[in-house]
C-alpha cells in the first residue's frame, strides 16, 4: 500500500510540473473553458472585428466615395499631315501624324441619372470617351456640355444602379482641414491620397478665366484631373484640376475646383445647355499707386476701371474710366478675380448695386448686366 501510495504521488508530481512548464512556456498551448457551459474553446477574435475601423483611418470615407469616382478614357483621330506625300519627307521622317491620340482622366458620378463631372480639357476635342466605372462596368459618354472658362465638363452614360457621390459645401473649407484626393493617377487604376486644405482662393493662376482653387497637398498626378476631393465623410468637396510642378508628378501643390463652382456650372449645362454669367464691359486691373496717382483717385481698396465700352452695361449705368469698383451686390472687392466672379454671378438683365469711389466721392449706381461672351480658354 505504501509503495502505491509514492507511485501516485510521484505521477501527480510529474504531471503538475509539465502542466507549469506548458503553462508558463507554451500558454496558447493550453485550452480554455466558458465561464457559461464549461465546455472547451479556443481563443478567437471576436466575430467582425477585421470591420473594426482602426483609429485615424480613413476608409470609410474611401469607401463611400470611391465608387462614385471614375476612370475616362478619350481618343482623338489621327491627324494626317499633308507632307505624309512629299517622298523626300517620308524619306527622312517617316509617315507622321497616322497614330490616333488617346488620353487618361478622371471624373465624379454626381447624379444617378448618369450625370458625371470632369474637366474640360479631359474631354476636350475627343471623338470618343468611355467611361470604367469602380465596379469594373464600361459605357460610351455624351458630352452634355463643356464650360471651358471653369474648365468643367458635364457627361453623361446609359447604365443601371449608378452610385452617386453626396455633394458637400466647399464654403465651409478652413485651412488646415483633411481631405482625400481619388483618381486615376498615370491610368494605374483608382488610387486615393490623403492630405490638407494648404490654402483656399487661389487665383491669378493662368489656368482658367475664373479662378478661385482649393489647393491641398494630397497627391495630385496626371490622370487625376476630374477626379473628387473629399472630405473625411466622403462628401464631394472640389473637382481636382492642376499641380504645379517641375517633374511631371505630384509636388505637394495641386488646385482642385471647389464643388459650389462646379455645382452651378453642372445646373446651367443640365438645364439651360450652357453656362450663363453676367458681364458689363469694363477693363479692371488692380488698384496701384502708379494708376491711383494717373486717374487722381484716393482709394485704398477695390479694382480700378481703365476702360469702358462705349455703350456696354456699365457705360450705360455710368461707369467712368478711373471709378473704383468697391462692391458689387453688396460684396466687397478686393482684386480683379474678386471682380470677375462676382459679376459673373448676377443674373443678366436683373439690375445689382454697385459701390464706386470717383475721386473723393463714393457713388452707388445700378448696373443691369449683359450675358458674358463667349471667350476660349487660356492655354494652361
Amino acid at each position: 500500500m505504501k509503495r502505491l501510495w509514492l507511485l501516485f504521488a510521484q505521477t501527480v508530481t510529474v504531471v503538475l510540473a509539465a502542466y507549469f512548464v506548458v503553462a508558463t512556456l507554451k500558454p496558447d498551448w493550453m485550452p480554455t473553458r466558458s465561464a457559461s457551459t464549461g465546455a472547451l474553446a479556443l481563443i478567437e477574435a471576436p466575430a467582425g472585428s477585421a470591420g473594426v475601423v482602426p483609429p485615424g483611418s480613413f476608409r470609410l470615407a474611401a469607401q463611400k466615395s470611391s465608387a462614385a469616382v471614375v476612370s475616362i478614357n478619350t481618343s482623338k483621330a489621327a491627324r494626317i499631315d499633308p507632307r505624309n506625300q512629299d517622298p523626300w519627307f517620308k524619306f527622312f521622317f517617316g509617315e507622321q501624324g497616322n497614330e490616333p491620340q488617346v488620353g487618361l482622366g478622371s471624373g465624379v458620378i454626381v447624379s444617378d441619372s448618369g450625370y458625371i463631372l470632369t474637366n474640360n480639357h479631359v474631354v476636350e476635342s475627343a471623338d470618343e470617351i468611355e467611361v470604367v466605372l469602380n465596379d469594373s462596368r464600361r459605357a460610351r459618354a455624351k458630352v452634355i456640355g463643356t464650360d471651358p472658362e471653369s474648365d468643367l465638363a458635364v457627361l453623361k452614360i446609359e447604365l443601371d444602379r449608378l452610385p452617386a457621390i453626396v455633394l458637400g459645401n466647399s464654403d465651409t473649407l478652413q485651412v488646415g482641414d483633411q481631405v482625400l484626393a481619388i483618381g486615376n493617377p498615370f491610368g494605374v487604376g483608382q488610387t486615393v491620397t490623403s492630405g490638407i486644405i494648404s490654402a483656399l482662393g487661389r487665383n491669378q493662376l493662368g489656368i482658367n478665366t475664373f479662378e478661385n482653387f482649393i489647393q491641398t497637398d494630397a497627391a495630385i498626378n496626371p490622370g487625376n484631373s476630374g477626379g473628387a476631393l473629399v472630405d473625411t465623410n466622403g462628401n464631394l468637396l472640389g473637382i481636382n484640376t492642376a499641380i504645379y510642378s517641375r517633374s511631371g508628378g505630384s509636388m505637394g501643390i495641386g488646385f482642385a475646383i471647389p464643388v459650389a463652382t462646379a455645382k452651378l456650372v453642372l445646373e446651367g449645362i443640365v438645364k439651360d445647355g450652357q453656362v450663363t454669367r453676367g458681364w458689363i464691359g469694363v477693363e479692371p486691373n488692380e488698384l496701384s499707386p502708379e494708376l491711383a496717382d494717373t486717374f487722381g483717385v484716393k482709394a485704398k481698396e477695390g479694382v480700378i476701371i481703365t476702360g469702358v465700352l462705349q455703350n456696354g452695361p456699365a457705360a450705360q449705368a455710368g461707369i467712368k474710366p478711373g471709378d473704383v469698383i468697391a462692391q458689387v451686390a453688396g460684396k466687397p472687392i478686393s482684386n480683379v478675380a474678386d471682380l470677375l466672379s462676382n459679376v459673373a454671378a448676377l443674373k443678366p438683365g436683373v439690375a445689382s448695386q454697385f459701390s464706386l469711389l470717383r475721386r473723393d466721392s463714393q457713388i452707388e449706381v445700378e448696373v443691369t448686366p449683359s450675358v458674358r461672351p463667349k471667350q476660349r480658354r487660356p492655354a494652361p
